[in-house]
């Protein structure tokens, strides 16, 4: 019976099979950023990633009070969320300066209300029932008036802590009018006039005139 044997050159093209197969299994299939796909055999070099975009942070000074609450230490945020201070003040109101003192000494952070205009007066009259100021809240008590032990009271009964605790670059709301302003509305400007008709022409005259004394027409 006659045995099967391998030559060298059915071995030699076995093995270059093997390796076309082997490299065959190494093709790597690329998108690129047009969208086309395109074949190689080497491995796409890795794109890094572009820098995820931080949020900007609102400062104090720009954000809302209870934004801006979130720049408080732990203890004083809760408080100022349970018992927010709102004052209301107005020009040449010497008790208003003592009370805003006194609420910066303390390390209290508050929301300020002026007063000043005809709408912010009946405002304040619907709201406190009196048009005196400085007027106050701290949480739902309401405070008429400016006396500091009356204030300092009500501080310690909310759980304000009794030295500052603010953070050195807080900065307090900037006030704001009770009652927003409304825009001014400009009235429409008039319609233009339409011309006047113009004058009709004089008659032209049949019979004879000092300008043409045979009557002559033409």
């Amino acid at each position: 019976m006659p045995r099967l044997t391998f030559v060298p050159a059915a071995a030699s093209l076995l093995m270059a099979l093997v390796s076309v197969g082997a490299q065959a299994q190494n093709v790597y299939r690329i998108l690129g950023p047009d969208g086309k796909v395109t074949f190689s055999d080497r491995p796409p070099a890795e794109t890094p990633a572009p820098p995820a975009r931080r949020a900007a942070t609102p400062t104090a000074a720009t954000a809302s009070p209870s934004a801006a609450n979130g720049a408080l230490p732990y203890e004083l945020r809760q408080v100022a969320n349970r018992f927010p201070v709102t004052i209301y003040t107005g020009n040449d109101c010497a008790p208003c300066g003592s009370l805003r003192n006194l609420l910066t000494s303390r390390g209290v952070p508050y929301t300020e209300r002026t007063v000043t205009s005809n709408e912010d007066i009946a405002a304040l009259q619907r709201l406190s029932g009196s048009t005196s100021l400085p007027f106050g809240t701290i949480g739902g008590q309401q405070l008429v008036g400016f006396s500091d032990a009356e204030w300092i009271q009500y501080l310690d009964a909310a759980g304000y802590p009794k030295q500052s605790q603010l953070p050195g670059n807080y900065r307090q709301p900037a006030p704001a009018p009770l009652v927003a302003a409304k825009p001014v509305e400009t009235a429409p400007a008039p319609a233009p006039k339409a011309p006047a008709p113009a004058a009709p022409p004089p008659p032209a005259s049949d019979g004879p005139t000092p300008s043409n004394p045979a009557g002559i027409r033409f």
